[in-house]
């Protein structure tokens, strides 16, 4: 443990400022910062062998420490209560998504777990989703670094678009339903979602209706993170499987996801029986803070060069998921009624 310490420090100083810009730029956000920032400091450092031991405990065990007590914000009772007006729409864009980054990793020649990482983050929930299919896939910090920063850029162009889009669409300014099943469902990360949804709330004095909607539908696409990777984990095994390897699905199976699934269970638990929500929500918080922490981890092993020379065909594929996962969110609303 000791020759982690060193490199964890440095995460963590790292982390902590960009949590606190992450704050204050919440439409940017921590993670992409802590990427950043840990670019920035990598190349002022001279021995980075002394630290690695540390950086790659952060990138790879808090990465998953973090989706785990992701669970704890999630009670299924309330999702599939009321998520399940969405899930039609939910299932629509994540099938789209990953269809759409299949056929352009086959087409483009895009390296298959880039192009993994950039379709499971647009199609679930950006920075959590591709903290959950990293270690699965066995994908590197470069890669994603990469995926991060091209959902990055797309949570923000639709953060500022998407209330205008609404509001030019026709969507019902009365209520908050329609905007937040779009904001929910089309837009990939929290914070992303949050601004985009109170933006809507402010331009109609809403309260905040079209943000506990969009939250909730947001939520309910977090579940898809369950058996994607356990897909992922499978299909994985067989590739390795078909080259001659010995590997067996245990070996690579994504233990933490159980883990998830456990401490949504706790948390469905509790509060059915009367529990307060805000008692988790320190939990919460520590998830979204881990998420930063092991993005600083990434970012210190990432080539800011490389991954500048190498973005061009990931941000064209976010950009077509993008589009697709937007229009078919219109597209099914105005199928189903709801717009």
């Amino acid at each position: 443990m000791k020759e982690k310490l060193k490199g964890f420090w440095l995460c963590l100083l790292i982390a902590i400022p960009s949590w606190i810009l992450g704050k204050l730029f919440p439409i940017v956000g921590g993670p992409v910062i802590a990427i950043i920032l840990g670019m920035v400091v990598s190349n002022f450092i001279k021995d980075k062998a002394s630290y690695a031991a540390g950086i790659k405990f952060t990138s790879k065990k808090i990465l998953q420490y973090a989706v785990i007590l992701l669970g704890f914000g999630l009670n299924l009772s309330i999702i599939l209560k009321t998520g399940k007006q969405s899930l039609p729409i939910i299932v629509s864009t994540i099938s789209v998504s990953l269809l759409i980054s299949y056929v352009l990793h086959k087409t483009m020649n895009i390296p298959t777990k880039i192009s993994t990482l950039v379709g499971v983050g647009s199609s679930i929930c950006g920075g959590s989703a591709i903290a959950a299919t990293a270690p699965v896939i066995d994908a590197d910090d470069s890669e994603v670094a990469q995926a991060i920063s091209v959902i990055f850029f797309f949570n923000v162009l639709a953060a500022i678009l998407f209330p205008n889009l609404g509001a030019l669409l026709g969507f019902n300014s009365l209520n908050g339903e329609a905007f937040g099943i779009f904001a929910g469902t089309a837009i990939n990360d929290t914070s992303s979602v949050t601004a985009a949804a109170s933006t809507w709330d402010s331009m109609y004095a809403l309260g905040s209706a079209t943000l506990d909607k969009a939250v909730t539908v947001k939520l309910t696409r977090t579940l898809a993170i369950i058996p994607i990777t356990l897909c992922l984990g499978f299909i994985r095994t067989q590739k390795e499987k078909g080259k001659g390897k010995k590997i067996k699905w245990l070996e690579i199976f994504p233990v933490f996801i159980i883990y998830f699934v456990i401490a949504s269970i706790i948390t469905t638990i509790c509060e059915n029986f009367g529990v307060s929500a805000s008692i988790f929500s320190p939990v919460k918080t520590l998830s979204k803070f881990f998420i930063v922490l092991a993005m600083g981890a990434i970012g210190l092993n990432t080539n800011i060069v490389k991954l500048i020379k190498t973005g061009g065909k990931p941000i064209l594929m976010g950009l077509c998921c993008w589009i697709g996962i937007t229009g078919v969110s219109l597209m099914m609303q105005h199928i189903l009624g709801v717009w």
